[in-house]
């Protein structure tokens, strides 16, 4: 499950996104790592709705996505309150809403409206607090080295002497686009701007329906140009959407018919919530696999790129432990040919390997020994 913690200044409406996206209306006022909010929203997938049809299972299970806001990660303790508060929440991801909304009656901390500023300033609070992280771990492994000298200690202090350094530079990690041993080496410390970024720019309504000078642009290009994040948002492993949290909010409230009819006059296909989800999934290059019955039809959720050993301890680490074979096939050939036995028929389901890499909409069957 994709894990993401949301961020933010005072008044950027971060809360009001949390309750957007999970529908929890009792969002952290405290301080404390004790004082945050934990969530979760079900990933929408046209084609587990159309293979749910296709089925008629007992249960209908959609992927997930976990949110969590925290009091302490909207800056009220600095750079140590956010190392504190998202290094045990292990998130795959940061979702950092900046403020554009121009509402007066909503205070304004720094005594303006500035969402480039705003995200300058988060990103420096996540690279202080990693330099404090790298600071200390260097230390301690200086020591390590003096008593004891080997090639994995050096690897790591090689290692972590590039983040410093980066760090040092006003550099994120994940600008350094680490991979393999070196990656391993860091994960344990939860580096926080290592993390992808997404930035939801909360809007007025007005300013999510203006079209500015290009009407063929996305709400989402048109809002980070207004807020100057075009550069903030060439960055690596970091991406943008738009939203009025606060109108969202009030038509996640209505029947469906009426949500439709809202977002069509807003000129959006998606809501907020949906938008969200899925720019999440984009920027952390996530996908769906699926497994279908009577019994049950439910999505996966796991990073593109995965091998179907893996992928299938998403589902039981006994299934992976007795891995035999996946049997595999494609969402298109199975909506496409209408059962299972048609597909089989045609030679369209296909028995793969342990280091098969699933691909998005596969449906898997797990061959496993017990």
């Amino acid at each position: 499950m994709l894990r993401a913690a949301l961020i933010g200044v005072g008044s950027s409406g971060k809360s009001t996104l949390f309750q957007l996206m999970t529908s929890i209306k009792d969002s952290p006022r405290g301080g404390g790592k004790a004082d945050t909010s934990i969530g979760i929203s079900k990933v929408p997938d046209a084609r587990l709705d159309r293979l749910t049809a296709m089925y008629n299972p007992r249960k209908r299970v959609p992927a997930t996505v976990e949110f969590s806001d925290s009091a302490a990660a909207g800056r009220a303790g600095g750079a140590q309150a956010l190392v504190d508060v998202l290094a045990y929440k292990n998130a795959d991801a940061l979702v950092h809403v900046v403020r554009a909304f121009l509402d007066p009656a909503v205070p304004r901390p720094a005594g303006s409206i500035d969402a480039a500023r705003d995200a300058q300033a988060m990103e420096d609070e996540l690279i202080l607090a990693d330099l404090g992280v790298a600071e200390r771990r260097l230390e301690r492994l200086e020591k390590d080295l003096k008593k004891t000298r080997t090639s994995e200690l050096e690897h790591e202090r090689d290692v972590l002497t590039l983040c410093r350094a980066a760090l040092e530079e006003g550099r994120p990690l994940r600008s350094l686009d680490l991979k393999g041993e070196d990656l391993r080496r860091l994960r344990g410390f939860q580096l926080l701007s290592a993390k992808p970024q997404l930035i939801v720019i909360n809007l007025d309504e007005a300013q999510l329906t203006a079209h500015g000078g290009n009407a063929n642009a996305t709400p989402t290009d048109r809002a980070a140009d207004a807020a100057g994040l075009a550069r903030f948002l060439s960055r690596a492993a970091t991406a943008a959407v738009a939203v009025c949290a606060k109108i969202e909010l009030e038509i996640a409230e209505l029947d469906a018919a009426d949500r439709a009819a809202f977002l069509t006059d807003l000129g959006l296909t998606q809501s907020g919530l949906d938008r969200v989800i899925r720019a999440s999934y984009d920027l952390l290059g996530y996908i769906s696999f699926f497994t279908v019955g009577e019994d049950e039809c439910r999505a996966w959720s796991i990073p593109r790129g995965t091998p179907a050993q893996l992928a299938a301890s998403e589902i039981h680490s006994d299934i992976a432990r007795g891995f035999i074979r996946a049997e595999v096939v494609s969402y298109e050939a199975l909506t496409g040919r209408g059962s299972m036995a048609a597909c089989r028929e045609h030679g369209e389901v296909r028995l793969e390997g342990k280091e098969y890499v699933v691909q998005d909409g596969d449906i898997i069957n797990f061959r496993f020994a017990t």
